[in-house]
């Protein structure tokens, strides 16, 4: 049985060589935002903005929820991959960021496709399940603080249509969730939520060894 492969810069780079299908608009963003210095580590790689869009064609999806928007690279890669008709919300607490998301959105021509929410999570996560109300969404991205997870998590099972995918980010959280030392608050929240995935039988699970660890979850009919 073959390993583990490890990816080192080399790999990597040739994945992206032979793989990657990133244009100069989506490049363009990430250079905006890696300018940020204490926040280019919440930038979505390249690959994963791809994977996303990947997820929402492939699921059929025509309604997703994003939790954490940030400057708006997956947030635009799902709008892309969205059939006509589609709709994506997403929600932030921070005006700041989301103004430069609002921009690229323009520039790719799928503005119209987004719906931007400013507040507490939780806050529109209760909103949305009372209107439109429970499984109503296809795919569910959680992209946001890493404390909340566990309560996301429980929200966007009830939000997803049975069979709809909810995609996890960060769950490798910089390989923390490996390291006994670790006690902060999010990468508890991170290595609970792990392990308590496994045992949900609410979803069929696979956690991939990708960007920062992404984990998917799809909810089980009945």
């Amino acid at each position: 049985m073959a390993g583990q492969v490890e990816l080192s810069d080399g790999l990597l780079d040739y994945v992206r060589a032979v793989s990657l299908r990133e244009d100069t608009l989506l490049a363009e963003l990430v250079e905006e935002t890696s300018g940020m210095p204490a926040l280019n580590a919440m930038v979505t790689m390249p690959e994963e903005g791809q994977l996303l869009g990947l997820l929402v064609g492939l699921t059929n999806a025509t309604r997703v929820l994003e939790i954490g928007t940030f400057t708006g690279y997956s947030t635009l890669c799902m709008a892309r991959a969205l059939p006509p008709g589609g709709r994506i919300v997403t929600c932030d607490i921070n005006e700041r960021w989301t103004r430069i998301a609002r921009r690229y959105w323009e520039r790719a021509g799928v503005a119209d496709r987004i719906e931007l929410r400013i507040g507490d999570a939780k806050e529109t996560l209760a909103a949305l399940t009372a209107e439109p109300g429970p499984g109503t969404f296809d795919l569910v991205f959680v992209d946001a603080d890493k404390a909340g997870y566990p309560r996301y998590y429980e929200d966007a099972l009830v939000l997803l249509r049975p069979g709809g995918l909810v995609v996890l980010d960060n769950t490798l959280f910089f390989g923390r969730v490996v390291d006994p030392e670790a006690q902060d608050a999010d990468t508890v929240a991170i290595r609970e939520l792990n392990a308590a995935l496994r045992e949900d039988e609410r979803v069929d699970l696979a956690m991939l060894v990708v960007a920062d660890g992404v984990t998917l979850a799809r909810k089980r009919h009945g």
